[in-house]
Parts: structure tokens; sequence; C-alpha cells
């Protein structure tokens, strides 16, 4: 039976959720609501497992804070014996606007520091990722304030559907393929901006 594991990024802990960072956490959450199974505290991360037309889903969100992911993804691949390519980070992307969905097979860190520790422990940048936008409505030398804040009300209507839909996304993914659902499924219209005048609750980063 073929395995994938898809590991949401995100940090651990009640004083990160529902903040822009850890969109990667509410995707999985969904995913696994949807197919009806729950995460379990396992070693470097809650975990999920399912299964999709004869495929083995294994869901991750680990618990090593956003700048260690590295190590929890290397630790599950390794364990399920799991191909690289067969892997998916879902991941929240500033160069992209509020909820713009975007898979690709490989690439940077994009100054993104949970894919640069993933980059680094893994020694390559050819790994699936599902990039959403949370959009770049900060200052210069506010970018870690803004990725841990909170969503505004504006942003959080436009993500509910957004969420939706990367949860068939994964499901896409396995099931038919990278570049079928990168073909069905990556945009490319802007989605409608954030309202700009919105405040949002800023979070002091200690990670």
């Amino acid at each position: 039976m073929k395995k994938y594991l898809i590991a949401g990024l995100g940090n651990p802990g009640e004083k990160y959720a529902d903040t822009r960072h850890n969109i990667g956490f509410v995707v999985l959450d969904a995913f696994a609501q949807k197919e009806n199974v729950s995460f379990k505290p396992e070693r470097y991360g809650d975990v999920a497992r399912t299964k999709i037309k004869g495929r083995e889903i294994i869901l991750l969100k680990p618990s090593t804070f956003m700048n260690l992911s590295g190590k929890a993804l290397r630790y599950w691949l390794e364990k399920e014996n799991i191909p690289l390519e067969n892997s998916l980070t879902v991941v929240d992307d500033i160069a992209l606007p509020t909820g713009l969905l975007r898979m690709k097979k490989k690439g940077s860190d994009g100054g993104h520091n949970g894919l640069a520790d993933i980059i680094r422990v893994l020694q390559t940048g050819g790994f699936p990722r599902l990039r959403i936008g949370v959009g770049d409505r900060f200052s210069k030398g506010s970018q870690i304030d803004f990725v841990l804040g909170r969503w505004t009300k504006k942003e959080e209507e436009i993500m509910i559907p957004k969420v939706k839909k990367a949860t068939e996304m994964i499901k896409s993914f396995v099931a038919a393929g990278i570049e079928r659902t990168m073909n069905d499924y990556n945009e490319k219209q802007t989605p409608p901006a954030s309202s700009a005048d919105e405040t949002t609750s800023k979070e002091t980063p200690s990670e």
C-alpha cells in the first residue's frame, strides 16, 4: 500500500492557535475532521491516519515549533519509509495574497523558517508543498508580528472556503497526483484582498 505524509506547519500551543503562521495546522484539522479521524500525540508531533482509494495517509502536525520542522518530517518519512515525492508540506506564504492556493513540486524556502529548516535537514528543496497566501500587510520589520498575529474577521471570511479547498487539494494530491492537482486547482486569479484598515491583534513572538 502506498503511503503519503501530509505535514501542516505551525507552532504548538494555545498561544499560537488561529494565527496566520498556523494555517497548516488548521488545514490538517479540517482534513482530519472530514475523514472522521483524530490526532494523537506521537514522537515529534500529533499524528492522525486515514486511507483514500487504497492509499494510507499520515497527517502530521509537528510539535517541534516552526523553526525545527525538519526534524519531525525526516523522522516520519524514515519511520514510515515514505518517498519524498509522496510528502506534501502545507505552509503559509506572505508572497501570495490572502487565501490564494498554489501547489508546487519544489522550491526555495522563500524566507519561511519552517521550510528553511526542512531544506536544511533534508538537504534538498525538492519536496512538494501547498502554499497558502496570508498576504503581506505589514510594515518593514514587523513580519514576525504579522504572521504570528490572528486573522481579521474579513480574512476569516476569505479563508473559510479556502481551507475547504485546500483539503480537496490534499485528497487530489494523494488520489490523482501532483500534476493533475496543480492543473485542476492552482489559482492564478487574485482572491479578494482583506481590508487594509482592519486592525490585527498581535502576539509577541517567543519562537
